[in-house]
């Protein structure tokens, strides 16, 4: 029976690319806002429209008005006696427009009679009685009916000639207008189609040069492996993108010196304990039943033990030394932390020990690593020298930076050595060599951890000076740093 990944059992979302959902997205919104921007469009055409055709015959209803009011033939001078008088003269002197048509009605015993002023293809339609009667007979000035003719707007203005009630009607078929309006939203939606068009092959194209790097990223993953962690991302430009493969890149770095440091460790450690180990068991093979033998046996692996037992711990030390909490800086007295490294120094060895300068002032440091640091120092120097030696230890704060220092009176250090013997496993040369070569390795850790830096002041013969030179807060940087 065989079982998915976790991940893959946990995976949600979809299959589809990014470069289709990109397009995806960007076209539903484009279409979306083509669409509202041509509804609103078509409603503002449509409403120009109205508002043309209520001002055309809200005019003409004006005129009328003015013209019943006066009450006499404009030429004649006489005054209208019927309705059929009134509404000849006025209409006789109008122009309808094209899909307008002017009807004076009155109302006779026989019924409705009306006169029309109107395209001929007009006239019928505009005087059919089953579109005036309606239109006569409502309470309303104005309204709309749909004809035969297509949607037609109306507007009445009720007139009283010689004693009989007659009217004046404006009508108006909309047909032409709307279909002009809905002709142009035709053609913006021809428009918006191609341009949606356009938008979908240039969103294509985009979202592919967008997720260019991306797919760099995720090619430079899958290329990566344990053994080969040096492959980067090149970073051109300044957007989000480029901070991803920055991002990445970094991750790299960090991962590059993980595995340099597990595998620094796993190779210092398989090459430092092969020695002990190879003597524990040469020792223990070549066991005897004599018990002084037995003794010595057991009092070499025992050392060879311990040796071990602290190569492990330095290994171990330096493995953590570029971890961010390897160091916790915390407010220190200088004067105080000085006192206790020269009384722990002391108990190293049978040396004169001197305490030279004691710096005054608080600082910022990791008072346990710097410590740790010193007596190391100490403890090489009482290695490089003889009984009854003077060794020298002492501080000074001053412009912002700390100086602590061990001074013996040993061979001193060969300057084509200086950087060597800060090196894992280095014994440097001379007498006095020890250890696994790890001491020296951990101070200039702890230094660099404080952002500083170890210093060695030697010549041949002469003895040396060993020293920090560590940042007073952290943050900062030393002189030597600067000038570096």
């Amino acid at each position: 029976m065989t079982t998915e990944p976790r991940t893959a059992q946990r995976r949600h979302g979809t299959r589809i690319p990014a470069r289709a959902q990109i397009m995806g997205w960007m076209l539903l919104v484009l279409v979306v806002v083509l669409l509202s921007v041509i509804l609103i469009v078509r409603q503002f055409l449509h409403n120009d429209v109205n508002n043309q055709v209520t001002r055309s015959m809200e005019q003409e209803a004006r005129e009328f008005s003015q013209f019943a009011e006066k009450g006499r033939d404009p030429v004649t001078r006489q005054l209208f006696t019927d309705p059929q008088s009134l509404f000849h003269s006025h209409l006789s002197r109008q122009y309808p427009d094209t899909a307008e048509a002017l009807i004076g009605v009155w109302r006779t015993p026989a019924g409705l009679e009306p006169i029309t002023q109107a395209q001929d293809g007009l006239k019928p339609v505009a005087s059919d009685p089953a579109v005036l009667g309606p239109i006569v007979s409502s309470p309303a000035n104005h309204g709309r009916v749909d004809t035969p003719a297509g949607p037609m707007r109306w507007v009445k203005v009720h007139a009283v000639s010689n004693g009989v009630d007659a009217w004046f009607v404006t009508e108006h078929f909309t047909a032409a207008e709307t279909a002009e309006a809905d002709r142009t939203v035709q053609t913006l939606l021809l428009v918006s189609a191609f341009g949606v068009l356009l938008a979908a092959i240039s969103s294509w194209v985009v979202a592919a040069e967008i997720l260019a790097p991306v797919r760099t990223v995720r090619q430079a993953a899958a290329e990566i492996s344990e053994h080969d962690l040096t492959r980067r991302i090149p970073v051109e430009g300044r957007d989000d993108i480029a901070a991803l493969a920055d991002q990445f890149n970094a991750m790299l770095d960090r991962l590059e010196d993980a595995f340099r440091t597990q595998r620094r460790f796993v190779d210092d450690a398989s090459h430092e304990l092969r020695t002990p180990i190879t003597i524990v068991r040469g020792n223990l093979e070549l066991l005897g039943d004599d018990p002084a033998e037995r003794e010595e046996v057991v009092r070499l692996c025992t050392d060879e033990l311990d040796r071990m037992t602290r190569i492990v711990e330095d290994l171990l030390m330096l493995a953590k030394a570029d971890r961010p909490d390897f160091v916790t800086p915390a407010p220190v007295s200088l004067a105080e932390l000085t006192s206790d490294i020269e009384a722990k120094a002391r108990s190293i060895a049978d040396r004169r020990w001197v305490l030279e300068g004691i710096g005054e002032g608080e600082v910022v440091v990791d008072e346990q690593r710097v410590t740790q640091a010193m007596v190391q120092l100490a403890q090489n120097a009482v290695q490089h020298t003889e009984p009854g030696s003077t060794i020298r230890i002492g501080s000074a704060l001053s412009l912002g930076r700390i100086s602590l220092w061990v001074t013996d009176e040993g061979p001193g250090v060969d300057p084509a050595e200086v950087e060597k013997i800060f090196e894992r496993f280095s014994h440097g040369s001379g007498p006095g060599r020890g250890g696994a070569g790890l001491g020296l390795a951990i101070v200039r850790a702890i230094a660099e951890a404080h952002h500083g830096r170890v210093r060695v002041l030697s010549a041949p013969g002469e003895g040396a000076t060993f020293g920090l030179e560590l940042p007073a807060t952290p943050g900062t940087r030393t002189a030597e740093e600067s000038d570096s």
